[in-house]
């Protein structure tokens, strides 16, 4: 399981016992069957972090009783292919599937990658370890675990969401990217297109979006990879392009060279985008415990 790692953001207690987000995410992902962590950070995180994980999951096991493995990698700015540089005045970090390729010499196995500070809920972990098990013999076969939209809504503002268009068989054929969107008055659900620049569109409550949870099969690092090449070829000097996991899954696609199956959840996805959403993630997780749902304390 890859976890991207942003910072104190992550850090954030939120459980009874002050539990983090990416906290209930490995404690889900190790019922699902996933034996291994790697945690994508930045360089100056790392002693931190590394530090963390020893003291918080001391003793954690696998289902099969084995000790749950961590990994560190770091994704820097200066970490691109040859022969290319990084412009002088280039901060922005390069994106998520920037990110995802640090991972490359530590994964050798279908494996999921999802955000440090989002709650994705123990069906959608489950989901996607059953379908990295299906896949442990196959190349080219990615999947993205989608949310229905009004379970990703916040109470507190208007949130972006790629939208998942996908065919007959499941294959995702398109993610579309809504902003400002927000359940309104009437109880329908509004946003903004950014593809086709329609403003205050209905969307459908029940569409499938992506809120980053992935799976692929190790032959993804290679062809994202040569991706991203084509996209420092044509982007480099653009200073705030970023290099998307969605991005380079379409290329994949369009290249005939893998398909991502579309996977749905019941699960309701939460985390803090707003400030004023924290007490309602604490009260949430506090029900999630009261309910048996989780131990408390979690470890």
């Amino acid at each position: 399981m890859g976890s991207r790692y942003g910072g104190l953001k992550q850090m954030d207690g939120l459980g009874p016992n002050g539990e983090t987000i990416i906290d209930y995410s490995i404690h889900d992902a190790v019922e699902a069957g996933f034996g291994k962590v790697v945690y994508i950070v930045r360089e100056s995180f790392k002693a931190d972090m590394e530090a963390h994980v020893k003291e918080r999951y001391a003793g954690v096991k696998t289902i099969d009783g084995s000790p749950l493995e961590f990994v560190f990698v770091t994704q820097e700015l200066n970490k691109i292919p040859a022969p290319f540089t990084v412009p002088e005045d280039r901060v922005k970090p390069w994106g998520t599937n920037h990110a995802v390729l640090m991972a490359k010499d530590v994964i050798h196995e279908p494996f999921a990658v999802i955000n440090g500070d989002d709650f994705y809920g123990k069906e959608s972990f489950k989901i996607l370890g059953d379908w990295c098990r299906a896949h442990e013999k196959t190349e080219g076969q990615y999947c993205i675990v989608g949310f229905e939209l009004e379970n990703t809504l916040s109470e507190n503002g208007s949130v972006s969401r790629g939208i998942c268009s996908y065919d007959k068989k499941g294959i995702l054929t398109d993610i579309a990217e809504h902003l400002d969107i927000a359940k309104e008055g009437d109880g329908k659900v509004y946003g903004n297109n950014s593809v086709t620049g329609e403003n205050h569109v209905e969307l459908d409550a029940k569409a499938l979006c992506s809120m980053n949870m992935w799976g692929f099969t190790p032959d993804y690092f290679a062809k994202s990879e040569a991706s991203f090449i084509t996209f420092l070829k044509e982007h480099i000097t653009e200073l705030k392009k970023e290099y998307y996991i969605p991005y380079a899954v379409d290329v994949i696609v369009k290249a005939g060279e893998g398909s991502c199956e579309v996977l749905s959840t019941p699960s309701h996805w939460f985390g803090v985008t707003y400030k004023e959403d924290r007490p309602g993630v604490v009260a949430k997780f506090a029900h999630l415990v009261k309910e048996g749902v989780y131990p408390s304390p979690l470890y």
